[in-house]
């Protein structure tokens, strides 16, 4: 398996519901580094998995729309506990719209599966894997 992987990342501020997140249930902030590895089994004819340019261009434009906001008033994530695996697999899920989309160029159809990994510090982290 081939996979490449792009990095940036995204400062948000939100609140999280629940007795288990302590004083994180109080609104605070969190900056998180972001990487989408793209996977595939076989190379496309150019031998690459994606261009790296546009998947980068791609995870930007997904992290421009969450990035300096107040996630708890983001109308599409009303009631939506925004915890880093939520956070995960919504950056995921955009980026595999993007790629439906063409965004990613012809070659990214043939993905096998996309890796979001936020990480909150150099000890924690969380990640989402799906198909595209």
């Amino acid at each position: 398996m081939f996979s490449v992987t792009v990095r940036e990342h995204m400062m948000i501020a939100h609140s999280l519901r629940g007795e288990v997140f302590g004083p994180a249930q109080q609104l605070h902030g969190a900056t998180y580094v972001v990487d989408a590895t793209f996977r595939r089994s076989e190379l496309d004819s150019d031998g690459i998995v994606v261009d790296i340019g546009a998947a980068g261009t791609a995870l930007r434009a997904v992290l421009s729309d969450l990035t300096y906001r107040n996630l708890d008033d983001d109308p599409s994530l009303a009631g939506v506990n925004t915890t880093t695996e939520v956070l995960a697999k919504l950056v995921a899920d955009r980026l595999a719209g993007r790629i439906h989309a063409g965004e990613l160029g012809e070659g990214a159809r043939h993905l096998s599966a996309i890796m979001v990994t936020l990480r909150e510090s150099h000890v924690a982290w969380a990640s989402y894997e799906r198909t595209p």
